[in-house]
């Protein structure tokens, strides 16, 4: 299978790096992260149960290339992403011995991903890492752009840094290994960028959408591809999400707030909840009459038809409030003097960010969303 390479050029003295996306990039692994590599030395950090899947693959790749390799295994979940645990990742990783000229290799989903690269964004000042990204939600999404972090009790990710990776290596192959639900859970963030930016990449979704997540052929490849190849173009024009950056939230300040009240379990997966944050943000657009009925109706069939969930109760979630919500939200890291950021939509690709929607008229928007439960859940 061919691999692309779509190349990330942040400028302001940055180096720009690629990401490759294709089947069997880790068995390469060896050969990709040579042209980036200061010294023939990497340290892996991964979690229990990427460990069992593809460590063996990606040590083996190493070793035959000659690059010494030191691995740190960390407890999977979202719930373990914090303090603690950063620190048990970096005590581990100095214990071992890494040095300002080594790199850190992230092989895993968001999680290890955020972590790692926040972890390599503070040790010894600052440390070069590369992304090995095995869930689709990480390939199309967190391992790209630099957004590192961890989540506090009062939100998700709003301890972090901006620290771009060296190298992204998205392998196709390894999402075969993935649970349905976790396919799905990265599904949503595809469907985020025809949705923000791309109607003609949406309406291609909605054909080849299935394909996307059941096959490991030339429609995920694209897909994945697209996706990266937005991101990229957008976060080389806005690194520090100062302006057109924040559109690629869409769906997330509900999504997060949904995550916070969900105590980060794994009752509700983050692309669960940016997709029923996108099933809101649609809604109150309409509520608000800046988008037509017809296209939030369109997008929340195709989230229905491929098995998202577009409410909370479908994911357990039938006791949360509206103040509740609002609460999380106003925690939410594009706050800014008070006032909530809302990446909303005039319809079908064409988001944008407002801080003029009334915090009253968002929780009225709430309390009637939330009442309206679909006969499934």
């Amino acid at each position: 299978m061919s691999i692309e390479r779509i190349k990330v050029d942040v400028g302001r003295h940055r180096q720009p790096y690629d990401i490759l996306v294709g089947d069997g990039l880790i068995e390469n692994a060896a050969e990709h992260l040579s042209k980036v590599l200061k010294r023939r030395k990497a340290f892996i950090v991964t979690d229990e149960t990427v460990a069992g899947l593809h460590l063996e693959r990606l040590n083996t790749a190493f070793a035959a290339g000659g690059i010494e390799s030191h691995v740190t295994v960390m407890p999977a979940g979202e719930a373990n992403k914090d303090f603690a645990h950063l620190q048990q990742m970096t005590d581990s990783l100095l214990d071992a011995g890494a040095e300002r000229s080594d790199t850190l290799v992230a092989l895993g989903g968001g999680v290890i991903g955020d972590m790692t690269g926040f972890a390599a964004a503070i040790l010894r000042r600052g440390m070069d890492f590369v992304q090995v990204p095995t869930t689709l939600l990480a390939q199309v999404d967190s391992s790209v752009g630099g957004k590192t972090g961890i989540d506090t009790r009062q939100g998700k990710n709003l301890i972090g840094a901006f620290h771009q990776p060296r190298l992204v290596l998205a392998d196709t192959g390894v999402l075969d290994t993935l649970p349905r639900r976790e396919l799905l859970a990265g599904y949503a963030e595809v469907v985020k960028y025809g949705l923000l930016g791309d109607a003609v990449f949406f309406d291609w979704l909605t054909r080849r959408g299935a394909e996307v997540i059941e096959e490991n052929g030339r429609a995920r490849r694209q897909a994945i591809a697209t996706c990266c190849r937005f991101k990229a173009e957008v976060v080389a024009r806005d690194e520090t999400e100062t302006g057109e950056r924040a559109l690629l939230n869409l769906g997330h300040t509900f999504g997060h707030a949904l995550e916070a009240e969900a105590s980060f379990d794994a009752g509700l997966l983050h692309g669960e909840g940016v997709a029923i944050g996108m099933t809101m943000a649609f809604a109150l657009s309409v509520e608000l009459e800046m988008c037509l009925p017809d296209e939030a109706a369109w997008a929340r069939r195709h989230l229905d038809a491929i098995g998202l969930p577009t409410h909370p109760a479908q994911r357990g979630l039938k006791d949360v409030t509206a103040a509740a919500l609002m609460g999380h939200m106003a925690q939410d890291k594009k706050v800014k003097d008070g006032r909530i950021a809302f990446i909303l939509t005039h319809g079908i690709g064409e988001a944008f960010l407002t801080r003029d929607v009334e915090p009253a008229a968002v929780e009225a928007f709430l309390e009637g969303f939330l009442r309206d439960v679909p006969d499934a859940a």
